[in-house]
């Protein structure tokens, strides 16, 4: 219906994208104005030497980086195991699978809670990262059976002639041509665990345990008075996204096509 060649069309699309741009933008140049007002870079100084605020970046880079191994592995042995492999019910062991994109954290929050606390797992990184891994992998297992369903089977077939199991076969025919919805599973993986608030703001009540998206309420009864300050944490929580969406950007975009349902 539209010619994508014409320049008028070419011209309606850059401006709304430009638009979409500029609102989305929005807010981050608002959050960096207001971090930089009254003393201005002394604000992120402040900040950063605060001895705590080390500690909240350590907590979550290891409840992140431990949902991210935790959640690769188990993504891809899942994946492989619904695409290629044959065994009975396999169907409604899927299904029962992706039900998990239907619940949302907070349904299941009390019965966590219960089973948490009764082994002792509050202020351990392990309270983050199992929930995190099960309520993260479901999308992903999704995404990469997709596309591994679009990997021929004459591939494997000639792998397992040559020697290969199921488990070589997967690391090293096809993790390596798999890179781009790798990607996907690492970005979004990151994502969910590096911003998540309330169940860390549930489980990790040891302020020594905080994790980052905690910090802005911390810093608010900190620096009550100089919200700079507030709005200069908020900054700097959010480097490490923008980072790494940045550096992995393509690879998530091809990785999410690759993925796609079909």
């Amino acid at each position: 219906m539209f010619d994508h060649n014409r320049p008028v069309v070419t011209f309606i699309a850059q401006a709304i994208l430009t638009l979409l741009a500029i609102i989305f933008a929005l807010p981050l140049v608002a959050v960096i104005g207001v971090s930089l007002r009254g003393e201005g870079l002394q604000n992120y100084v402040t900040v950063l030497t605060h001895p705590l605020f080390p500690r909240f970046f350590l907590n979550s880079a290891v409840v992140t980086a431990g949902t991210i191994v935790l959640v690769f592995v188990v993504t891809w042995l899942a994946a492989y195991a619904f695409s290629k492999l044959k065994f009975r019910g396999k169907p409604l062991l899927f299904n029962m699978v992706i039900m998990g994109l239907l619940l949302p954290s907070i349904a299941l929050i009390v019965p966590i809670y219960i089973t948490f606390r009764q082994l002792g797992l509050f202020n351990s990184y392990l309270a983050l990262i199992l929930p995190y891994t099960a309520f993260t992998a479901p999308f992903t297992l999704l995404l990469v059976r997709n596309f591994l369903d679009t990997v021929p089977d004459e591939l494997l077939d000639a792998a397992r002639i040559d020697g290969c199991s199921s488990l070589t076969a997967l690391m090293w025919i096809v993790l390596p041509v798999s890179k781009a919805i790798s990607a996907v599973v690492v970005v979004w993986t990151f994502l969910q665990s590096w911003n998540e608030y309330f169940l860390a703001l549930v489980f990790m009540q040891d302020s020594s345990m905080r994790t980052v998206t905690q910090v802005p309420q911390f810093f608010t009864g900190e620096f009550s008075v100089d919200v700079t300050k507030v709005f200069a944490s908020l900054v700097l929580i959010s480097l490490p996204v923008i980072i790494a969406y940045l550096f992995l950007q393509k690879s998530f975009e091809q990785g999410v096509t690759s993925g796609a349902i079909r």
